[in-house]
């Protein structure tokens, strides 16, 4: 028996509760090393910041869907993310999902969006990765 696919009402509601955390992270990870370093008086340069909040999310996410599928908020919604197949994710597949993720989700959710018209109601970034959502349920 197949896994059943999540509505997207759902993965949107868990989306939402995923930006809480990335926030938490990035006010950790990147807020608070770049205020000690301004006390220092090191800066870096506007290109720098952004590959720091790139590296620091690829890690967060790439990390949790290498060891379990599933970021917090996915694990409190019972979602999980497989490889097409079903199978655990390969590295790779795991950055280029984080790496799609970008512009999916930034030129007006047109990823999201996407899902609307998809014959199996996943995001344009899962379908570039080779990935999808499942319940876990």
């Amino acid at each position: 028996m197949p896994t059943p696919i999540p509505g997207i009402r759902r993965r949107l509601v868990c989306m939402l509760y995923e930006s809480l955390v990335v926030f938490s992270i990035l006010l950790i990870g990147f807020l608070l090393p770049q205020i000690v370093l301004s006390g220092f008086h090191f800066e870096l340069s506007p290109r720098m910041l952004w590959l720091h909040v790139l590296l620091l999310l690829l890690i967060y996410f790439a990390w949790c869907w290498l060891n379990g599928g599933q970021t917090l908020p996915m694990k409190t919604w019972k979602l999980r993310i497989v490889s097409a197949e079903g199978a655990t994710l390969r590295p790779l597949q795991a950055v280029l999902r984080y790496l799609a993720a970008w512009p999916s989700i930034l030129l007006f959710g047109i990823g999201i969006f996407w899902a609307l018209f998809d014959k199996d109601k996943q995001f344009l970034h899962d379908r570039i990765a080779g990935t999808r959502i499942v319940s876990t349920n």
